[in-house]
């Protein structure tokens, strides 16, 4: 980290006033009709410029900010390209009927609203541990749009639930979260403590559910009798398979081999997109003898969600530019005069206003004093960066995900509604931590 700090300078003021302004648009999505990408591109460049203009005029060394961004550009592509291939799947078993077929099943058993809103957060809980936190609110929010594109009183909570249920379901596993991934390759906890979160984050996730199933109407989503049933199209369920295979390749790629976990996703890619070419080899007939359609890649990549691809961009590069001028710094100091874990705790309460990432990364940079039980803290502060950021719609990558996913449903506004029912959810899971790892010590 370089030695100035330019806070108090005319740069980071400015910057800071960029990103407030930024920010404000970003939550007023719905009454300015701007796309929540463009604010954030916008501030997340402009705040680099003018460090660029600032560092130039006054005759600056500018290898620091060189340095700086490409640390940076890094982080960027590591969740950018992870995100990009996560998303070109999905469009691929979108186009297979994948997720028309699993709609068929569930609404074809007669499963209500309320049955759906369980199953899904369950799903999503228990899959966000192995398949990380963003790709599970992916997928199961396209289960969400597919059961129904109408009902807004089923389609929020149900939103919200996945989007709670896949942060809480990510912080008790080393590779739920890139957050808790950070902490453990940092070697601030083993495998095993992570597991320990287990209790605090379930519950937390019980409570924010049980309140929002309330919210649920009953009755059944439409289903007009003697609809034709719906099939896996060919190669669907390889495409499943392959993509099973792409998470883990990046969990390898990035545990055992040393390198970004991206690059297993890319890797991934690589092997749909030689799949795919040999499914076009060979060709195939439909009921009324007529050619199958050619299935081409770059169709499934030309409907994913660029907006949400660039609105991370914009958001990290804004955070990465107020922590290169120092804002970040601040908060770090609060640990000698408040202790550990009230500060832990804000720490989830930061992270759902400023991504989680930049915040954890600034928590690990800084490497504060945690105290007696620095183990425990460090468990606190895994758990309260990944939960906390389900305190609001952008606050976390799987809420930026439903809301590029659920366009124009899961927004800003419509998640504070409900915004109180996830904070009753993470004072639960702080009294279970408080519980287990101070009262009983359990970790």
């Amino acid at each position: 980290m370089h030695d100035l700090n330019l806070t108090t300078s005319w740069v980071g003021i400015a910057s800071l006033i960029i990103f407030v302004v930024g920010y404000y648009f970003i939550a007023m999505e719905d009454k300015y009709h701007i796309n929540k990408a463009k604010p954030a591109l916008f501030a997340g460049t402009f705040i680099f410029m003018l460090i660029g203009f600032y560092y130039a005029l006054n005759g600056l060394d500018g290898k620091h900010l060189h340095h700086e961004i490409e640390l940076l550009i890094y982080e960027i592509a590591g969740i950018f390209f992870f995100l990009y291939v996560a998303m070109t799947y999905i469009e691929a078993m979108i186009d297979r009927n994948v997720f028309s077929a699993l709609r068929y099943r569930l609404v074809s058993k007669g499963y209500s609203y309320q049955k759906l809103f369980w199953i899904t957060g369950l799903l999503a809980f228990f899959i966000s541990p192995v398949a990380d936190n963003l790709t599970t609110a992916l997928i199961l929010s396209t289960v969400l749009i597919t059961i129904d594109k109408e009902t807004k009183a089923f389609l929020v909570p149900a939103a919200i639930n996945i989007v709670v249920a896949a942060n809480a379901g990510g912080a008790w596993s080393p590779f739920g979260d890139i957050t808790t991934l950070m902490v453990w390759v940092d070697k601030k906890g083993e495998f095993v403590d992570f597991l320990y979160l287990f209790p605090a984050s379930f519950l937390g996730w019980y409570v924010t559910a049980f309140l929002l199933s309330r919210f649920v109407p009953k009755g059944n989503p439409p289903f007009i009798q003697g609809e034709k049933e719906v099939h896996i199209a060919y190669g669907g369920k390889v495409i499943i398979g392959l993509f099973a295979l792409t998470i883990a390749s990046a969990v390898i790629s990035h545990q055992v081999l040393h390198l970004p976990a991206m690059w297993g996703m890319m890797f991934g890619l690589a092997i749909l997109k030689l799949y795919v070419y040999r499914m076009n080899r060979e060709v195939r007939y439909e009921s009324d003898g007529t050619a199958c359609p050619r299935v081409n890649i770059f169709s499934f990549i030309a409907k994913i969600e660029n907006d949400t691809l660039l609105f991370f961009f914009g958001i990290l590069a804004a955070v990465g530019g107020l922590h290169f001028l120092g804002f970040l710094e601040y908060f770090t100091t609060l640990y000698s005069q408040f202790g550990a874990t009230v500060v832990n705790i804000g720490v989830g309460f930061l992270s759902a206003i400023v991504d989680n990432v930049p915040v954890m990364s600034a928590v690990l940079k800084a490497d504060p004093n945690m105290g007696e039980n620095a183990q425990a803290q460090w468990m606190l502060v895994t758990m309260t960066a990944g939960i906390g950021g389900s305190l609001i719609s952008f606050g976390s990558a799987a809420g930026v995900g439903v809301m590029g996913k659920l366009h124009g449903i899961y927004t800003f506004s419509s998640h504070m509604k409900y915004a109180w029912t996830v904070l009753a959810g993470y004072f639960v899971s702080l009294a279970v931590w408080y519980v287990q790892f101070d009262v009983l010590g359990i970790h």
